[in-house]
């Protein structure tokens, strides 16, 4: 008798740490960044604050959603770019916009081995 609980017991916690492998890993297609600067993301200009993107499709053509504190406040497109290694601090790299604004590029976000690569409008 004692050993059909062990074996129930056993096979519960087997059920149980196995239910993480088939969950999906929310963070997998989101990051957070912060903006020092005002900058371009999309058609929308941000000030600077701390930010969650959120994407979706293919890897080569992303649906980008930033969101501030839970709402969408830019849209754009993008793509995911393989770093060689996990990016040891997340960072946003900038470029000039034809308008003499600073446009987000790219999204290094920290301890990850790919960076969101936003294009330009």
């Amino acid at each position: 008798m004692r050993s059909i609980q062990y074996v129930g017991l056993l096979a519960v916690f087997a059920l149980v740490f196995s239910l993480g492998a088939f969950a999906k890993d929310k963070d997998k297609d989101s990051g957070s960044f912060d903006l020092t600067q005002t900058a371009r993301i999309g058609s929308t200009v941000l000030q600077p604050g701390h930010y969650k993107a959120e994407w979706t499709g293919p890897k080569d053509a992303l649906q980008i959603s930033v969101l501030d504190h839970g709402k969408t406040v830019a849209t754009a497109t993008g793509n995911l770019k393989e770093l060689p290694s996990k990016a040891p601090y997340g960072a946003v790299t900038m470029r000039i916009h034809h308008n003499n604004t600073d446009q987000v590029d790219e999204i290094d976000f920290n301890n990850r081995t790919e960076a969101l690569v936003v294009a330009g409008s």
